[in-house]
């Protein structure tokens, strides 16, 4: 857990109330006016926080595929995701960055060092192999023949959940081989999630169909 000690800072100037590490050395000026600041409350994050690894079964091996991500905040934030639902081995393929990268760094929070992972350069050989390995796999795609994800389906012992780039989706390779294509519901004009939040709505159905 966080050991850092925080503060909430008031601006005596514009009003705005903002977070900021204690002692840290840049920032008690107000970020919106640059007015005298003062702090009003300190706290630790993780203080009566309650430990949740017992919330999922143990007997499912999940881990997710990410077919050629562009965006190493959505990497960040998919590996953290993959995290808390306990999805654990990330398969980055393609032009996937990797932890290495700063800014999946940045978004994942610590969480690239709790979800193993692995680079690939060919996501369609990988998931072939991991089929013949006995590995199910399901793709989070939108297609004419997907399913939605809200239906009951059977979640094997060991899978993968594909997601795929932002722009261009899934490998059709990848589709030809899955066991199962499955699309989230849109209630709204927009077609599609951003593929990190697709994935956290994804990995949180199939936590509770477990």
């Amino acid at each position: 857990m966080p050991t850092n000690r925080y503060e909430i800072r008031i601006c005596q100037q514009c009003g705005l109330r903002y977070p900021l590490v204690k002692s840290h050395p840049f920032g008690e000026r107000c970020p919106h006016c640059l007015g005298e600041t003062k702090a009003i409350l300190e706290y630790s994050l993780g203080q009566n926080s309650v430990n949740n690894d017992s919330r999922f079964p143990s007997d499912k091996y999940l881990s997710v595929l990410l077919d050629n991500i562009r965006s190493a905040m959505n990497v960040g934030s998919i590996l953290r995701s993959a995290d808390g639902f306990e999805f654990r081995h990330a398969y980055l393929c393609g032009i996937t960055p990797t932890p290495e990268n700063a800014g999946v760094q940045k978004a994942a929070l610590g969480a690239e060092d709790s979800v193993t992972w692995s680079a690939h350069k060919d996501a369609v050989k990988l998931v072939k192999g991991l089929k013949a390995e006995g590995w199910k796999v399901w793709v989070l795609e939108n297609t004419e023949k997907s399913k939605p994800i809200e239906d009951k389906l059977d979640i094997a012992q060991a899978m993968v959940l594909v997601v795929g780039n932002e722009v261009t989706g899934v490998d059709p390779g990848i589709l030809e081989v899955a066991d199962e294509v499955v699309h989230i519901p849109m209630r709204g004009q927009k077609r599609s999630f951003n593929v990190a939040v697709a994935f956290a709505v994804a990995a949180q159905i199939i936590r509770s169909q477990i």
